[in-house]
């Protein structure tokens, strides 16, 4: 299957969940992720700031202020083809919809890099190697290529989001950590 085609079967499964699902769904993949004994040690996290059909990640930087950890969220610089880890501390005064619908930070000056200790990424498809189908821009991969960023990545999903395989190629980053609503895979070696 090409990465067009899964991006189109993921799409349609996606936005055939209902909004009770959804938020259900969302709530035991968040529990998961944030039970983790690897999610415990950080003190930077960036999050994605959920779209209409993903894993709500409200839960995540809920349970991260409460804990005193730093919270961010990618701002695109669609000119730069890339994006700024900004800090946040509302989910509703901090943040607003870009230019493109996404919602994102409304200002701020952006986190150097190297500070981040987990980034949660998001995504279509994912399978057991770690290997991730993103929206098919590459914001990612580009970022998690940093050479400044050391941190960890874990990818969120729905557990029918994650195949067998996904296609991939030679800029796409694997995740260290997969959490869905029913399992957790972890792919880096310590």
């Amino acid at each position: 299957m090409t990465k067009k085609e899964l991006r189109q079967q993921l799409r349609q499964w996606l936005a055939a969940l209902t909004p009770e699902d959804l938020q259900l769904r969302s709530a035991a993949a968040c529990r998961n992720l944030c039970s983790l004994e690897a999610c415990g040690d950080v003190d930077v996290v960036m999050i994605f700031l959920s779209m209409a059909q993903e894993v709500d990640t409200t839960q995540i930087a809920l349970h991260a202020w409460s804990r005193g950890r730093r919270v961010l969220a990618p701002r695109v610089s669609w000119e730069q083809r890339r994006m700024l880890p900004i800090e946040i501390t509302s989910l509703t005064t901090d943040v607003q919809a870009g230019p493109m619908g996404l919602r994102e930070p409304v200002e701020g000056i952006p986190v150097p890099v190297s500070e981040i200790d987990l980034v949660i990424v998001p995504g279509l498809a994912f399978d057991e190697m770690g290997n991730r189908l993103g929206r098919g821009r590459g914001f990612y991969d580009r970022f998690l290529s940093h050479r400044d960023f050391h941190g960890r990545t874990c990818a969120l999903a729905f557990q029918e989001q994650v195949v067998e395989e996904v296609p991939t190629g030679e800029n796409d980053v694997r995740v260290d950590m997969l959490v869905t609503d029913a399992r957790v895979y972890s792919f880096r070696q310590e």
